[in-house]
């Protein structure tokens, strides 16, 4: 699976070890930044370059690292097509995709571990989609949200 990346300053080291976690599981990755640690750099920016990538199709899904995880989300929701949901724990990664099809994970650096974040990560990666009726029902809903 192609995966985009993406971290401000908070999210920085996390991303550096999410990156080497899905090249390990043998996900081509794109990595979107930060490249430096930069104190001064903002979330936006970097939640809409992978929210970008996943509306384009470039890439399958995404990752956007910040410090809580909530600037990132609403910044990626923003992006037409995007399903962006900030979780910390592995029922609401794996949920998220099979009920909702989020197609971007949003982590706070500073609300979870590496390791817990790895795990979140892992579950996020292996869900898919059920297909089922009420679940397409109200993805249907969701995206003609993006016709308003």
């Amino acid at each position: 699976m192609k995966i985009a990346v993406g971290a401000d300053h908070a999210g920085f080291d996390l991303r550096e070890v999410l990156v080497r976690e899905l090249a390990f599981a043998g996900h081509e990755v794109k990595d979107l930044g930060a490249y430096k640690l930069d104190a001064t750099d903002d979330y936006p920016d970097f939640a809409l370059r992978v929210a970008s990538a996943v509306q384009s199709g470039d890439v399958d899904r995404g990752i956007v690292i910040c410090g809580s995880g909530i600037g990132a989300t609403i910044v990626a929701n923003k992006v037409q097509g995007v399903r962006a949901a900030t979780c910390h724990d592995t029922y609401s990664a794996r949920q998220g995709v099979e009920h909702d099809d989020v197609n971007v994970l949003c982590l706070g650096a500073r609300v979870v571990g590496f390791e817990v974040a790895k795990e979140v990560l892992l579950s996020f990666m292996r869900a898919t989609f059920s297909g089922e009726e009420r679940h397409v029902r109200r993805l249907e809903k969701i995206q003609a949200l993006d016709l308003r």
